[in-house]
């Protein structure tokens, strides 16, 4: 290289290094990194972490003599970054706001184009549904303006939910104790767990009997249920009922009185929406509602794929929508086509939205189908393999052509006695070949009106009716979006707050009021009855999607709602009774200074504490034995303790002297295999007693 050559490319590089960038700001520091590695060195990407500016904790900061107008200030702790931003924004060719794309995102947009003195009218706002090269570059070639309806959605919801727990909470700290706190979803979620104990409280169980029958056809044995008697079903309300039935029948051969066969379609599943997500994670992989979204968010904004570098693995995870892209459908049709065969496609059908749906961007799938589970297993953790294996096979099953069955039902009589069995079988798997949530096939030996079948035994049971089963985390989300109460963003943190608060437990997985939460429930019914009123609040939501279309004024519909229940305010203040949480005796006395201990309501639930607190601040854990001696030091006893999210483990009763803890519960005997201790493991179906050795792969039959 001669020196002119050399000065040359020296100057080149130095242009380079000193030519403006276009600076895009995101929400997180990971999507950042994976973002900036598909723009190019033209760009530089760095992130606001969340929000930059909100209401001040201190203060309402609504100013109602101003149209609600929000009194917004930069949050403590953000002013290093928010200079950092503006010094970016300074030496920037161009600024790109890249937000999430939902009503958080565009609001986080709008306040970064404020504190940068961004023109609003500027197009600089770029929003993308997937972490992907290809998705991302096309989106910055079509920036669009803020869209002020989805800011100003955002805004009603904060001051809406900012007013309702800046005037209630208060009321409840100097009527019944600190630090408690009320809000719009988390009143009707905790109104909806508390009905559902009070009906397992009040129900009564009635009485009624099945009868059983196994029926022969040759060499086959088949299931059948009584039906009813001379045409007519029949509820067996007692054993009188089941004499009756028994006593008619006079021998064991049973004429087909009638034999029904058709052809039934079983349609796919719909690709996956937030609170579909959350329900089958709970259930099906028993994630927790947050760490489901963690999880989500972590696919979302990318994994080191080997050489490939920062992939987003799926679409955003915050969505009410099923709709899928054409490209989507289109990649999926090639991959069924390719991987099943054409005639398992149904590609072309459009998938409908449910009623209410805001459809901003897409359901939630995998931004590209032919990363498989199996293909990209080495690259994920177990968490992030389990819920990348839920989205990538429910979307997949979502593109495949229906299951079609043949089904049999026939109908069995002697001397006016009825019994039914059905059975069927799988003609054309369809999506069953990706996704099977299908029973067993339970085929009936083949029959025709007239034959005879011979009764091999009958099977008398009784039964009760049972009450209604407590919420679990899915359940109550799937019950809070039938009502309409909520948005995909708020089912998680709208859970976590009601547990934290301790106005509910999650015992074996099931949601059950405490004391605290009982009371707090029934003064906001008495003094703020709209506020858990499930259709008040599920129109309250309308309102909020209207605004973020533009039909609706959101100023307008906050004063609509704060008129009549700054009423309610005033009348709560007035009226309503403080209410003396009574401690309780514990029943024995204070080791310190020998005083009585009681049983005290805290944040994280009941306690045992002095009474002659301040001037003994003894306080212990109540805790609650199990009967089994501590398997690791030989001395202390086994009790149950609670983490402070009220996830319950196992420890010795010595610690700190022993430092054994177990989650899953020990039962007192060692393993025939191993030597190690065994435990009671909760599992699909009931308990399973297994070894605490990993390693052992000692198992006993699942008790129910």
């Amino acid at each position: 290289m001669t020196a002119q050559t050399a000065t040359k490319a020296k100057k080149t590089s130095k242009k380079r290094a000193t030519a403006k960038k276009n600076l895009v700001i995101v929400e997180s520091p990971a999507k950042a990194k994976t973002i900036e590695k598909y723009l190019g060195r033209s760009y530089k990407v760095v992130a606001s972490v969340g929000h930059i500016r909100d209401l001040k904790k201190s203060s309402m900061s609504i100013d109602f003599d101003n149209n609600y107008e929000p009194q917004y200030i930069n949050i403590r702790g953000k002013g290093p970054l928010i200079n950092s931003l503006k010094k970016e924004a300074k030496k920037a060719k161009q600024i790109f706001l890249a937000s999430d794309p939902d009503r958080e995102g565009e609001a986080i947009s709008w306040h970064l184009a404020h504190i940068l003195n961004l023109d609003p009218k500027e197009k600089n706002r770029v929003v993308f549904n997937e972490i992907t090269k290809n998705t991302v570059k096309n989106a910055f070639t079509e920036p669009r303006q803020i869209d002020m309806d989805l800011v100003d959605a955002q805004q009603a919801r904060r001051v809406l939910d900012r007013i309702v727990g800046y005037s209630i909470s208060p009321i409840l700290w100097k009527k019944v104790k600190k630090g408690l706190s009320a809000g719009r979803v988390q009143s009707v979620a905790l109104k909806l767990i508390i009905d559902r104990e009070n009906e397992i409280k009040n129900f009564k169980p009635e009485e009624y009997w099945s009868i059983d029958g196994l029926f022969k056809k040759g060499k086959k044995q088949f299931q059948a249920s009584f039906y009813g008697l001379d045409g007519k079903k029949i509820k067996l309300k007692n054993k009188d009922g089941v004499k009756e039935v028994l006593d008619r029948i006079t021998g064991d051969d049973f004429l087909v009185k009638k034999v029904e066969k058709k052809e039934r379609k079983r349609n796919a599943p719909l690709p996956y929406t937030t609170s579909s997500l959350q329900q089958d994670a709970a259930n099906k992989i028993s994630f927790r509602t947050r760490k489901t979204m963690m999880v989500a968010q972590q696919l979302y904004e990318g994994i080191r794929l080997g050489s490939s570098g920062q992939q987003g693995l799926i679409t955003y995870m915050r969505t009410d929508s099923t709709r899928i892209s054409p490209l989507a459908q289109n990649e999926a049709a090639t991959y069924i086509t390719e991987r099943f065969g054409a005639h398992y496609s149904k590609h072309g059908n459009r998938v409908r939205n449910a009623s209410g749906a805001q459809d901003a961007h897409e359901a939630i799938r995998p931004s590209n189908v032919n990363h498989t589970p199996e293909s990209i297993a080495k690259y994920l953790d177990k968490d992030q393999l389990k819920l990348y294996t839920l989205i990538w096979n429910r979307f997949v099953a979502s593109q495949m052509t229906a299951a079609v069955f043949d089904t049999m039902k026939v109908n069995l009589e002697q001397n006016g006695v009825r019994f039914t069995a059905n059975g069927s079988q799988v003609k054309f798997d369809g999506y069953l070949a990706i996704y099977n949530d299908s029973d067993k096939n339970k085929m009936l030996p083949d029959m025709t009106e007239g034959d005879y079948v011979k009764k091999v035994s009958t099977n008398p049971e009784q039964h009760f009716t049972q009450p209604p089963a407590r919420y679990s985390e899915a359940t109550l989300i799937r019950t809070l979006e039938e009502n309409g109460v909520g948005r995909p963003s708020t089912y998680a943190p709208t859970l976590e707050t009601i547990q934290k608060r301790y106005y509910v437990k999650l015992i074996a997985r099931r949601f059950e009021p405490t004391e605290l939460g009982e009371i707090v429930n029934s003064l906001i019914i008495e003094f703020f009855p709209d506020i858990v009123d499930v259709k008040f609040t599920a129109e309250m939501e309308g309102k909020l999607d209207e605004i973020e279309i533009g039909k609706e004024d959101w100023q307008r519909v906050i004063d609509q709602f704060y008129r009549p229940f700054e009423k309610e305010v005033s009348k709560a203040e007035e009226e309503m009774e403080k209410i003396q949480i009574k401690d309780e005796p514990a029943g024995f006395d204070c080791e310190i200074c020998g005083h009585p201990m009681v049983i005290k309501l805290g944040r994280y639930g009941k306690f045992y504490a002095c009474s002659n607190f301040p001037d003994c601040h003894n306080t212990k854990a109540i805790t609650k034995e199990i009967g089994v001696t501590c398997p690791l030091c030989k001395k202390g006893q086994v009790i149950e303790r609670k983490t402070k999210r009220n996830r319950i483990f196992y420890g010795c009763d010595r610690y700190p002297e022993c430092e054994f803890t177990s989650w899953n519960k020990p039962i007192g005997r060692d393993c025939p295999k191993s030597g190690d201790f065994l435990v009671e493991k909760k599992v699909r179906g009931g308990k399973q007693v297994i070894c605490s050795n990993n390693e052992c792969d000692y198992k006993e039959e699942i008790i129910k």
